[in-house]
């Protein structure tokens, strides 16, 4: 197996071990009274990561790494796993609210409001720039924009309703 394909299976461990941590989270959330809001992009979201991952397996699994960019997708690994930590079991792939507890204002959430997005966009451009592939970062760089915009600004609005409601 090359270290390229070693590096590709480990994101695409990752990406199956988080899509059941958030499949489990999602489940309890509602459970609790949670709800979603806009679920209406998250087939989007789905498809520009699946495509994404399988086109770095297409195009990358042989390919020598730039262990320059290494360094950074690994850095992002160590603020995606601060994210998840800081979340818990409030973490999850989709727009859940939950009305009876208060924001998460710590971790990383106390400098930024949307970390983990942070985490994807640099993970989007950072592999397939480890993997030589810098037309692929800025294709699907430029399509995550795209989907982060419309995410964002639903989460947002999201987030001011529930502020509202709550009177802060």
């Amino acid at each position: 197996m090359t270290p390229a394909a070693v590096l590709l299976a480990f994101v695409t461990a990752e990406r199956l071990a988080e899509l059941w941590f958030a499949r489990r989270n999602t489940a309890a959330l509602l459970a609790t009274g949670a709800f979603e809001v806009a679920p209406g992009h998250y087939k989007l979201i789905v498809l520009l990561h699946a495509g994404w991952l399988a086109g770095l397996w297409l195009l990358g699994w042989s390919s020598s790494l730039n262990l320059g960019w290494l360094v950074v997708f690994l850095a992002l690994q160590g603020l995606r796993v601060w994210v998840l930590e800081t979340l818990g079991r409030r973490w999850t792939t989709r727009i859940i609210v939950l009305p009876a507890f208060a924001l998460v204002t710590t971790g990383p959430y106390r400098w930024l409001s949307h970390p983990n997005y942070l985490v994807v966009v640099g993970e989007i451009a950072a592999l397939p720039l480890c993997l030589g592939l810098p037309w692929y970062a800025v294709l699907f760089s430029a399509a995550n924009a795209a989907v982060l915009a419309i995410r964002i600004r639903a989460e947002n609005a999201a987030l001011a309703g529930l502020r509202d409601a709550r009177g802060s």
